[in-house]
């Protein structure tokens, strides 16, 4: 999966989506029956569903106690009426906490495309379902066309925080994920690939500067960001906006910016919020 351009062109020939040829050419590489693979993905929505269950409990904690229960406050500023991002923006970035928050507690999440950038794509496409009243089916499909701009963004440039920066990560799933969300919509390919790009483009550059080394500070609060963002880039393909550059070419965009990057802002926690006076207090206090 090289280019993203390429599997729009194709199912607009086909008159189809993106996530149905994804499941086509996944299942004549691999000889594995359409309906296998249909529910191996199946498996991994209710995975996702049960992370966001869990993590919005405001039970989960994780080790260091760095982080825990703001998905539950989130919820609880969302009913009492006052959340400034209305209902569904507040679920979105709460949801995308509770399962960050689950994968710092050591539980059990998807890794979309990381474990880092876990709740995006859960909070937003759980959220997308919502509002548009869509099946559980067609979320499942919309999974593969996120799988496939992932699969895409990992053969040009990286899901990797180490090799590529936060960029990587969290950018990478917030572009899957507003994919994803202009399918479900109702959104032509062609929208998927201008709201992959929208996306990805706000976290351009962003560096991976783990608090102490841990996935925590700032990763969970990012996912919701991220979460967000994904939302909002998807309402904008919807209102008829396009990205002035193309997705493959912004994806080739992070793959240089991830190359220029030094070390110490790649996951090294060496750089950026790791190396602040409090950023350093912490990381004394949990690596004596």
């Amino acid at each position: 999966m090289r280019s993203a351009y390429e599997l729009i062109e194709k199912a607009g020939k086909m008159n189809c989506t993106v996530g149905e040829i994804i499941l086509l050419e996944e299942s004549e590489m691999t000889g594995t029956p359409r309906e296998q693979l249909i529910e191996r993905m199946n498996q991994n929505y209710i995975v996702m569903k049960e992370s966001v269950e869990q993590g919005m409990t405001g039970k989960w904690k994780s080790l260091s106690g760095l982080v825990g229960g703001d998905a539950a406050r989130m919820e609880a500023l969302r009913a009492s009426g006052k959340s400034l991002l209305g209902d569904r923006m507040n679920q979105a970035a709460a949801r995308a906490i509770a399962v960050a928050e689950v994968n710092a507690g050591m539980g059990r999440i998807v890794a979309a495309p990381t474990a880092g950038s876990c709740g995006v794509l859960p909070g937003v496409l759980l959220t997308v379902r919502d509002v548009t009243g869509t099946s559980d089916e067609k979320v499942i499909m919309s999974l593969f066309t996120a799988a496939g701009l992932g699969m895409v963004i990992a053969e040009r440039a990286s899901v990797s925080g180490a090799e590529g920066g936060c960029q990587a990560e969290i950018g990478s799933a917030a572009g899957m994920a507003a994919a994803a969300a202009v399918e479900l919509a109702g959104g032509s390919p062609e929208d998927t690939g201008h709201a992959a790009a929208i996306a990805l483009k706000s976290f351009l550059g962003l560096v991976c500067d783990p608090v102490a080394g841990l996935v925590e500070v700032p990763c969970v609060k990012r996912n919701a960001m991220a979460a967000v963002i994904a939302v909002t880039a998807a309402e904008m393909v919807l209102a008829g906006i396009k990205s002035a550059i193309p997705v493959d070419e912004v994806i080739d965009a992070m793959a240089a910016i991830g190359r220029q990057m030094p070390c110490s802002l790649k996951e090294t926690a060496h750089g950026g919020l790791a190396v602040t006076p409090t950023g350093e207090k912490i990381r004394n206090t949990y690596h004596q």
